[in-house]
């Protein structure tokens, strides 16, 4: 039985850096959801901590990481560039799925990412590099077109979630969708939902769909051989 472990915060080690991050882990976990943020939004995004709060609530255990660290936000502040590193973004969540296979909370749980914006984009290039431990992954509003070439590379079973009225995104999204090699992929355009899923009952049905996506998977999904 996994110990439950109720919002605390922890430092995840990623080469020589230490990331900022905040662990939740309900009783009997189903699974665990690593949270890759983007566009400049840290794990305090009241966003994902919203969607976090759902899947808690759906007995997964979920890690929201800050992907910089405190200087490299400051900078990123600044010149915008490091958000959309996607190579560097990916190396890091990597880092914290090989690390969370060991920690003793949440080791052998199935394991998926929740990304947002450029996040989604280093959620599926590390999916692409993790084919044996990643069985889901979940876009909001996400540039997956940024994850490249990797695409071809993805095999995790993939939601890509886009407002109805963000169109420029829609496009990008509907021509990555084409470009991912899972199986299991579905692109859900939410109606009348802009980028940030502000609209009233918007977040609350991306929460749905990411919770459902996780729980069919996780239960249903073999690992890649």
């Amino acid at each position: 039985m996994k110990r439950a472990t109720s919002g605390r915060d922890i430092i995840v080690p990623v080469g020589h850096r230490g990331l900022s991050a905040t662990l939740d882990v309900p009783a009997d976990a189903a699974g665990l959801i690593l949270f890759a943020h983007g566009s400049g939004s840290s794990r305090h995004s009241p966003r994902n901590r919203y969607v976090a709060s759902v899947l808690q609530e759906a007995g997964f255990a979920t890690l929201l990481m800050d992907l910089l660290t405190l200087d490299e936000e400051r900078l990123d502040a600044h010149t915008g560039h490091l958000r959309f590193d996607i190579d560097l973004l990916a190396d890091r969540l990597v880092s914290a799925t090989d690390w969370l296979e060991r920690h003793a909370d949440v080791s052998g749980l199935p394991v998926g990412y929740f990304g947002a914006s450029t996040g989604a984009a280093a959620a599926l290039v590390a999916a692409a590099r993790r084919p044996r431990a990643i069985r889901a992954v979940v876009s909001r509003g996400g540039r997956p077109d940024l994850a490249g070439n990797s695409l071809a590379s993805v095999h995790a079973a993939t939601l890509l979630i886009v407002g109805g009225a963000d169109r420029p995104v829609i496009a990008l999204n509907q021509q990555a969708f084409k470009e991912i090699a899972a199986i299991e992929k579905r692109l859900e355009i939410v109606p009348g939902a802009s980028h940030l899923f502000e609209e009233r009952g918007a977040l609350e049905a991306v929460a749905v769909l990411a919770r459902d996506w996780f729980a069919r998977h996780f239960v249903s999904a073999p690992m890649c051989a």
